[in-house]
């Protein structure tokens, strides 16, 4: 073989090697796998606490993959996903036909996945004695039909109800429309919504006449293991399904209430996936709902979706 045809031989190999290894690039530019590499998804804000604890033991775990959240209100999350622009939501809602349509005609495979339920909280602050209410009242309020303390606590002196949410667009105020309201809107002057979670309880704490709803996973004293110790600066209010609430059908958000239905406002927290390279965002959402995850979410004072859960009584001398 000569010299000339030697190294037209090399470098039509060379050509053919340099186009496989082109090819085995996805036409997305993704090259996350499983357990490794670079995405970025999106929460909805109130679970950012929860999503902070799941993402630094998957970090410890697999070193080689980067999560970068993007704590958001509902809609715009799922809006992302939507847009393609990333591939894994984490919110208290499952897509919608509409959405499951939208991307079945795009030949995708919308998947969502349970992880865990938590309870809706009311805060108020700690000056208000007044902490037991009932869903009735909670529709009144919501409505405008009960405006002041007096309304729903005969002889009240505490005036105006005033309500903040976390986000006019976030998880909680769909659930109060959605599942409280039964469809209807939100319709009070004394209703307002701040931009966070943290900004709920923070408005609470200073304002006596104040009634905050935000997720129950913002309200666990982590310095607490038995999760039935809630943050010290507010009070968390006790609901009853009843018309008329008293301390004796009233409960709070604590785990063994949402377990055997007692607290009336939970909702079911879901990981909403639309990655067809099967890739990082698979990954997390799979370690959400296996055992390590799902301690994670059972430590954190919220319940589990997957595993046996049993609840026992303990007698109590003295």
């Amino acid at each position: 073989m000569n010299k000339k045809l030697f190294y037209s031989f090399v470098g039509l190999i060379l050509f053919l090697g340099f186009m496989n290894s082109c090819s085995d690039q996805p036409k997305n530019g993704r090259t996350d796998t499983f357990s490794s590499g670079a995405i970025t998804f999106a929460s909805d804000e109130s679970f950012s606490p929860i999503i902070d604890e799941e993402m630094a033991v998957f970090h410890h775990d697999y070193p080689e993959a980067h999560l970068t959240p993007i704590f958001t209100n509902e809609l715009d999350a799922i809006n992302l996903l939507m847009k393609d622009s990333i591939r894994l939501v984490i919110t208290s809602r499952k897509f919608t036909s509409q959405e499951l349509d939208y991307l079945h005609d795009k030949t995708y495979r919308p998947v969502s996945i349970p992880i865990a339920y938590d309870g809706l909280a009311l805060i108020i602050n700690k000056e208000n004695t007044d902490s037991c209410i009932s869903i009735k009242d909670i529709k009144r309020v919501l409505l405008g039909q009960a405006k002041t303390w007096s309304d729903i606590v005969p002889g009240s002196k505490r005036g105006d109800i005033l309500v903040v949410f976390d986000n006019k667009k976030s998880s909680t105020v769909h659930f109060c429309v959605d599942s409280i309201l039964g469809g209807k809107p939100i319709d009070s002057p004394n209703i307002m919504a701040a931009e966070t979670s943290a900004e709920v309880v923070d408005y609470v704490e200073r304002t006596p006449n104040a009634i905050g709803i935000i997720g129950s996973n913002w309200l666990n004293d982590r310095g607490d293991t038995t999760n039935t110790t809630f943050k010290k600066n507010i009070t968390v209010m006790s609901v009853s399904r009843l018309d008329t609430a008293t301390a004796m059908n009233s409960w709070k958000p604590y785990q063994a209430y949402l377990y055997n239905g007692r607290y009336p406002l939970v909702r079911t927290i879901y990981a909403l996936l639309n990655d067809p390279r099967n890739g990082l965002p698979w990954g997390f959402a799979h370690f959400l709902e296996q055992p390590k995850g799902q301690l994670i979410i059972f430590k954190a004072g919220l319940l589990p979706a997957r595993g046996e859960i049993g609840v026992r009584p303990v007698n109590v001398n003295g």
